[in-house]
């Protein structure tokens, strides 16, 4: 309890820090509202003209987008220590200190900063996923909105495990490397379509190794109560957002190996 009592101590004084210049805040937001809301623009423009994906409808691809989009704008809030890891801490030195100090160096990080401005994101996210809802006229259940519930969480486990993963690899290499974002940003906009337009080998990388699609795919093919052209067994796609936490267990377990071999800058 006491270290959730200084976490969100963390939180609130990280919230402070950015409202202080509530202009700045407002305009940022509205920019991230948006540049995505464009994003989903261009896909409505695209089932505009041909209609249909393979036979998926835009309703359908509009709650893999909403689904997606939330998880990935408050894992982006919640783990934006992690995200400019290697620059803020390792090349300046500055985790020295965060390790002296006693209390866990995930959850200094973690208290680093919340990214107040991705609310942008996910209220994008939240109008998308009801438009959806509109489109497909669905009527869920307690047990639909308990996994939707539960692929958002699971999402958030995902995104963040990925950039903890990014953090522990600043380690060895100082600056964060660019190439991470092609799973973060690159994996949000893959997710935003269904996994079977995709080739076998993708497919199987974003299942079995980066387990995108088990945040995304197969939980949503679980919501539209429809069974899955990739021939998933329903079990796996109610419980399928399991895999996301378990990526995140081996990313803290990279994470702890990384720290123990951390060498200070000497600055």
């Amino acid at each position: 309890m006491n270290v959730l009592r200084l976490y969100f101590r963390l939180i609130v004084t990280s919230m402070k820090a950015q409202m202080q210049y509530p202009a700045s805040f407002l305009m940022v937001s509205a920019g991230q509202f948006g540049a995505t809301i464009i994003e989903f623009i261009g896909i409505w423009a695209l089932f505009a003209r041909f209609h249909g994906l393979a036979h998926w409808r835009l309703g359908e691809v509009a709650l893999f987008y909403g689904t997606v989009n939330i998880a990935f704008a408050l894992a982006d809030a919640v783990a934006r220590g992690f995200d400019v890891f290697g620059a803020q801490f390792v090349k300046t030195g500055n985790f020295d200190r965060v390790l002296l100090r006693p209390r866990s160096a995930a959850l200094q990080i973690f208290g680093f900063e919340f990214r107040l401005t991705r609310v942008g994101r996910f209220l994008q996210g939240v109008i998308v996923l009801g438009v959806a809802a509109h489109l497909l006229k669905l009527n869920w259940n307690l047990l639909d909105f308990a996994l939707i519930v539960f692929t958002i969480t699971g999402g958030i486990a995902l995104f963040t495990g990925l950039v903890v993963l990014q953090a522990t690899l600043s380690f060895w290499t100082v600056e964060s490397l660019e190439i991470t974002n092609t799973l973060t940003y690159g994996g949000v906009a893959a997710a935003q379509y269904p996994l079977e337009i995709y080739a076998s080998w993708f497919r199987q990388f974003f299942t079995f190794v980066v387990p995108l699609a088990c945040i995304a795919y197969f939980p949503v093919v679980g919501l539209l109560h429809k069974p899955d052209p990739l021939g998933a067994p329903d079990w796996f796609l109610y419980g399928s957002p399991l895999a996301a936490f378990l990526f995140l267990g081996v990313s803290f377990v990279a994470w702890r190996h990384g720290v123990r071999h951390y060498t200070s800058t000497g600055t």
